[in-house]
């Protein structure tokens, strides 16, 4: 199976564990990762989520980039409306002239979760036009193409990803930029990958489309055991739908065995779209879903609460990956 693979690791906090931790779990994870072979290693932006520590890429990006040698690092994403295109340039352009030529840029356009964290970031609005003018911006500052040069100058500029919901699959098509979809998105059908595709504009850094295929991917050596590790990241799901907060990370044995009706149609919907299993099957589910969405990369973004299963899992699907 020739398929670049990437994580996402979201620096989710744990019950007992402080935020900090969190921090220091995603930096060794990118050790490992880089030691088993993944080709990206990307952070996440999110604020006033008790979950999630992840709340200033550049900084993550830069412990990470300084922690590893090679593998790629970046962000997945960095939310636009929060963030001025310059600065976020100048972040990068920082990154690069540090690190060398080894970051991505992923960009989404999702606001913060509740609106106290959103009229704390002054970002209350997020339309779609608004988005697509910062991306040109933020890509304008970044090749030297601005108004203002931004300093470091003379540095090469980090590759853009877009976050393929809503209309950024438009756009990334439009602009001539790879995309990254997830989610429920992933089981929209082909059509929106097709679209991708044929209204992609090459441009001068990407002449073809790319797509990621994002989703959560554990392995472990049976199917119970890998679907007991997607549990607490299914529970947290359903406590946020229920509880309107987003909580940290508990051990399977902590969540309810006879949860609430809703709870537990959040908690199978949240499984259903996880792949997990055994290296046979895992490797199934990932042909069947390069099969449905033609994507030329998968990411995994999962996570769990037992750490040296995550790690464990991690190396084997990478493992199995490379002799599929």
């Amino acid at each position: 199976m020739d398929l670049p693979l990437s994580l996402l690791d979201r620096s989710r906090t744990r019950a007992g564990s402080s935020d900090a931790q969190a921090l220091l779990n995603t930096v060794e994870r990118a050790r490992a990762a880089e030691e088993a072979g993944y080709s990206r290693f990307w952070v996440a932006e999110h604020h006033g989520v008790p979950g999630i520590a992840s709340g200033a890429p550049p900084l993550l990006i830069q412990a990470v980039a300084q922690a590893t040698r090679r593998i790629r690092v970046g962000s997945g994403g960095i939310m636009l409306p929060n963030h001025r295109p310059i600065v976020v340039a100048e972040q990068f352009a920082v990154l690069t002239a540090l690190h060398g030529p080894r970051f991505d840029l992923g960009v989404g356009r999702s606001l913060g979760f509740t609106r106290p964290v959103r009229e704390a970031l002054g970002a209350l609005s997020a339309r779609p036009e608004e988005f697509l003018a910062d991306i040109r911006s933020l890509r304008d500052h970044l090749e030297g193409d601005a108004a203002v040069t931004i300093r470091p100058a003379g540095v090469p500029s980090p590759p853009i990803h877009v976050l393929g919901t809503g209309a950024g699959l438009r756009f990334a098509a439009e602009l001539g930029l790879p995309a990254v979809v997830g989610g429920p998105a992933l089981r929209e059908g082909p059509e929106p990958f097709e679209r991708y595709r044929r209204d992609f504009r090459p441009s001068e850094r990407f002449p073809e489309p790319h797509l990621v295929a994002s989703a959560d991917i554990l392995v472990a050596d049976s199917q119970a055991e890998a679907e007991e590790l997607a549990l607490p990241e299914a529970w947290a799901m359903a406590e946020a739908r229920s509880a309107g907060a987003f909580p940290p990370l508990v051990p399977p044995g902590d969540i309810p065995e006879e949860p609430a009706p809703r709870q537990r149609r959040t908690v199978e919907d949240t499984l259903a779209g996880t792949i997990a299993g055994t290296e046979d099957r895992v490797l199934t589910e990932l042909t069947e879903l390069l099969e449905r969405t033609g994507a030329d990369e998968v990411m995994s973004t999962a996570s769990t609460f037992d750490l040296d299963a995550l790690r464990a899992s991690d190396r084997r699907l990478a493992a199995a990956v490379r002799a599929a």
